[in-house]
């Protein structure tokens, strides 16, 4: 099953300006990402950018790049005009985060096995919440799942809601999951999610698959154990330094 790789990578992020660029201890975010990218089992890897310094970048280091508009809103949308700017044509896409230098190659491969499933449209992963530090961070949006581990709801919030529980055991309770932001599209269905108007459930969350998911569209989801560290601060990025 051939599968292609796109990392989106904008320039100008409004909490860490130029962070695909930024070195962790000699090489670029963005160059260790594509890296364990290609440790997976994925055809192809591309960077879709913003930016001809980034572009510049990924070529110099050996990688392939495409540029795209400035205006999208989402990776999602960077996703699809990268895949049609492309010139090979793949079945299945698979969104990579470009600020998680950590991402394993298994977590790539894991979210690409949800295709061997004919219905199958969208692909994401998730992970067990150990902690109630975690569970009730909002940042950390969790996912709520059916028995055939398909996405019923994202929340910020915990759900569900465990009555007569205190807050700090909820998660002895209850099995929660958060989200890992790795998505993978079956084509037409990319086109398609790109199309959506933003949904009243988007909206109130800030969470783009809740717009998938109100407009009938259906995301398996696969469990995995490691988790990812994501960079969204130069706060983050000396945590991540500290972790090398």
């Amino acid at each position: 099953m051939d599968v292609l790789g796109i990392i989106p990578a904008r320039y100008a992020s409004t909490r860490f300006p130029g962070k695909p660029l930024t070195d962790i201890k000699g090489k670029t975010m963005i160059q260790r990402v594509y890296e364990q990218a290609q440790k997976s089992g994925l055809a192809e890897v591309l960077v879709a950018t913003d930016d001809q310094r980034i572009l510049e970048h990924v070529e110099g280091f050996g990688g392939k790049a495409v540029m795209t508009a400035a205006h999208h809103q989402s990776g999602t949308d960077r996703c699809f005009e990268a895949y049609q700017l492309h010139d090979a044509p793949y079945e299945y896409i698979i969104n990579i985060q470009g600020d998680e230098p950590f991402i394993q190659p298994e977590q790539i491969d894991l979210v690409a096995s949800c295709f061997q499933k004919p219905q199958t449209q969208l692909a994401t992963l998730v992970k067990k919440i150990d902690s109630p530090e975690e569970l009730h961070n909002v940042n950390a949006p969790k996912v709520v799942i059916n028995q055939a581990r398909e996405a019923l709801y994202f929340s910020r919030q915990p759900i569900p809601y465990c009555r007569n529980v205190p807050h700090d055991i909820w998660h002895q309770q209850h099995t929660y999951y958060k989200h890992i932001g790795i998505y993978g599209y079956r084509a037409d269905i990319l086109e398609q999610i790109t199309q959506l108007p933003p949904s009243a459930l988007e909206l109130a969350e800030s969470l783009e698959q809740l717009r998938w998911l109100e407009h009938g569209f259906r995301i398996t989801t696969a469990l995995t154990a490691f988790e990812t560290i994501g960079i969204d601060t130069p706060e983050d990025l000396l945590k991540v330094q500290q972790h090398f």
